[in-house]
């Protein structure tokens, strides 16, 4: 069987045909979050290290960090900050370091400049997985080299010098020829984490069982392992969630092994928390005293003020469990036990999402 091996100082995540399905944690990540990409200009890494600790209690076995920010500001003073290639290796290597400042979870370093790729794998500790390579010629060429020279596993993304294609035989054969150049570097099989790609199911109605179809193709004919950016199914629709939460459990069916998602449920805000204390008062509804907000949203069903686990991973849990990938049910029990005191719902199972083991 195919197992892909990702490894901090102390802990291991293991991709596998048989193995419960790994969760990369999305959110370091710059790219679309202004306040972040404004804390990192500003040298500010507290909410990274927040964002890590609450993925991984939300049950995130591998973190991807990614390192392409913007610094506009910096840019109007040093016309060097206008290039990624002078930006990131520098800021990649400080996210892995201050990421395992407080967590020894698995890393994903991820970048489309192969200099942040190298000075995030000189960072980070044990065996991290390197996102990505794609089919395009001077990518494989720069991104295998190093895939060989720090023996990780590389995500294999199935696009080329031609782009994104619709046809998924073309998307298929895209991941084969990545496989086979890989090999030719003596890179095996079970080090390539195949992303099909996820297109966005209100812009294409085949979406799904194209992705379907691919994932099942990859496993069977080429042995390999798949991942995808999981919230590109739900673009542009409403009710994203239900629409995740029912693509992953499909997905883990036709044999997907990972996903790049958020494992965690979004705080219930402040404006959202007052529009819903208004309504309640219009209706003539009469509090008890003293009731604080996070009973207040238990109350009426509207979430939570602190960072818990979100229904996708209620999703993938429940699958986990249905495919004898959660032993006993160990990790689905413990998931739906009541929240602790400090506001986590479970997402710290043994087997929860990716099994773990001591190095």
């Amino acid at each position: 069987m195919t197992r892909t091996v990702i490894e901090s100082n102390t802990k291991t995540a293991i991709m596998g045909f048989d193995e419960p399905f790994t969760v990369i944690g999305e959110r370091i990540n710059p790219t679309g979050r202004k306040i972040l990409n404004a804390e990192l200009e500003a040298g500010d890494f507290s909410r990274v290290q927040a964002d890590a600790i609450a993925q991984v209690a939300a049950g995130a076995t591998v973190l991807d960090i990614n390192s392409g920010a913007v610094f506009s500001n910096k840019m109007a003073e040093d016309p060097r900050y206008a290039d990624n290639n002078f930006v990131e290796p520098d800021l990649m290597r400080q996210l892995v370091e201050k990421v395992q400042e407080v967590t020894d979870c698995p890393l994903c370093i991820d970048s489309s400049v192969p200099g942040a790729l190298e000075a995030g794998l000189e960072a980070a500790n044990g065996r991290p997985l390197l996102n990505s390579v794609t089919g395009e010629e001077e990518r494989l060429e720069l991104v295998l080299p190093l895939v060989k020279k720090y023996n990780v596993p590389v995500v294999a993304i199935s696009n080329d010098d031609t782009g994104i294609s619709e046809d998924p035989d073309v998307r298929f054969a895209v991941a084969k020829k990545i496989v086979e150049r890989a090999a030719d570097f003596g890179i095996p099989a079970h080090d390539i984490v195949v992303d099909p790609l996820v297109m966005p199911i209100g812009a294409m109605g085949t979406a799904g069982l194209q992705v379907f179809t691919l994932v099942r193709r990859l496993r069977e004919e080429l042995g390999v392992n798949t991942t995808c950016g999981a919230s590109n199914i739900s673009f542009g629709l409403p009710n994203r969630h239900g629409i995740n939460n029912a693509f992953l459990p499909m997905a883990m069916g036709a044999g997907m092994t990972s996903a790049i998602m958020n494992p965690i449920a979004i705080p219930v805000g402040p404006k959202k928390l007052a529009e819903k204390k208004a309504e309640v008062e219009a209706a003539g509804i009469v509090l008890p005293e003293g009731m604080d907000d996070e009973a207040f949203c238990q109350l009426f069903g509207i979430g939570s003020t602190k960072a818990r686990a979100g229904k996708e991973m209620e999703a993938i849990r429940a699958a986990n469990f249905l495919t004898n990938n959660d032993e006993a049910g160990g990790a689905w029990i413990k998931f739906n036990k009541s929240p602790a005191a400090d506001g986590e719902s479970g997402g710290r199972g043994r087997r929860g999402g990716g099994r773990r083991r001591r190095g």
